[in-house]
């Protein structure tokens, strides 16, 4: 995404340009780290007209769970990804951020192999959830979906001009389950990240926060402080994360990590109630309004991506 006409400080570029909840009727821009809103009828504008690539990312579609307040999540999981078939313009891959599955079992990544292939998107990048290496420290989930770069499931890809980052914190979880990444993945990741133009964009993405989110619940990763070191030589970085079901935003510095909503069911907001977990008592006609998928435009000659998360409406 660098281009020959860009020449602002890498420091001082906005990576994620705007935010939008499609539901809410409010397109938020993001300006030198200001937000200003406008109406979502008003639409991408040039924007869009002039996106180069897009991507979707999708996250927590718990493929098995049949309770309250969602007792068929494979039908939601169809109704987000129909709204990826439905762009006027298909993306170019698709980011899964996990706990594709709720326990694990064969006959649930199954399922979800054959629903992410109606989006017709004709690549999907994956990093394994909790719920993914239940039993077998997720051997299966490797097996069907992993990319095999490195030995322990990590990995990176460029694609026109930005760097991705695909991290695995499921494995060996902390106290209070915060996740972890352990030695091997971040010497890894700084060798990864060592040849790279600080200029050079950069989407890291994971299925646990990469900040102490809520640590009491396990929302945050053990030792995200020495990952997220290596990322701030960097002018523009974006770290994506499901596991909490909920859009939240931090900025630090020229990092902004954002976290998905589940197609599957919400959970209840960083200390609300006793415990994370399904929010039960969402009545079905509401349920829609919490769930839903985030796209990610790049717009020719900006260094700024524009977000969008769609609610499912």
């Amino acid at each position: 995404m660098r281009h020959s006409d860009d020449n602002a400080n890498p420091g001082r570029r906005q990576f994620l340009e705007c935010m939008a909840w499609a539901g809410a009727g409010t397109l938020w821009l993001m300006h030198g780290g200001v937000l200003r809103a406008q109406p979502l009828s008003a639409g991408g504008g040039q924007a869009a007209a002039d996106a180069t690539f897009a991507f979707v990312q999708v996250s927590d579609s718990h493929i098995g769970f049949h309770k309250p307040p969602n007792e068929d999540v494979a039908s939601t999981l169809r109704a987000s990804l129909a709204k990826v078939k439905a762009q006027p313009v298909t993306p170019d891959f698709l980011l899964h951020t996990g706990d594709l599955t709720h326990l694990s079992r064969p006959e649930e990544f199954d399922t979800l192999a054959g629903i992410m292939q109606e989006s017709q998107v004709p690549k999907t990048f994956y990093v394994p959830g909790e719920h993914d290496v239940i039993g077998d420290n997720g051997a299966e989930f490797f097996r069907r979906f992993g990319e095999k770069q490195q030995s322990g499931g990590w990995y990176s890809f460029d694609h026109r001009g930005v760097h991705f980052v695909g991290l695995i914190n499921v494995l060996n979880l902390k106290a209070g389950g915060l996740g972890s990444l352990g030695a091997d993945q971040l010497a890894w990741l700084k060798k990864d990240l060592a040849p790279l133009s600080a200029e050079t964009p950069l989407v890291v993405f994971a299925h646990m926060p990469l900040w102490p989110l809520y640590p009491p619940w396990g929302w945050g990763t053990d030792d995200s402080a020495e990952a997220v070191s290596n990322l701030k030589r960097f002018g523009s970085v974006s770290v994506l994360n499901g596991h909490i079901h909920q859009i939240q935003q931090k900025v630090e510095g020229n990092i902004t990590f954002y976290t998905a909503r589940s197609t599957a069911y919400p959970q209840p907001a960083p200390g609300v109630g006793p415990a994370p977990g399904p929010m039960k008592d969402v009545a079905s006609d509401t349920l829609h309004t919490y769930l839903g998928i985030r796209e990610v435009r790049h717009v020719q000659g900006r260094q700024a991506l524009a977000i969008t998360d769609e609610q499912l409406s």
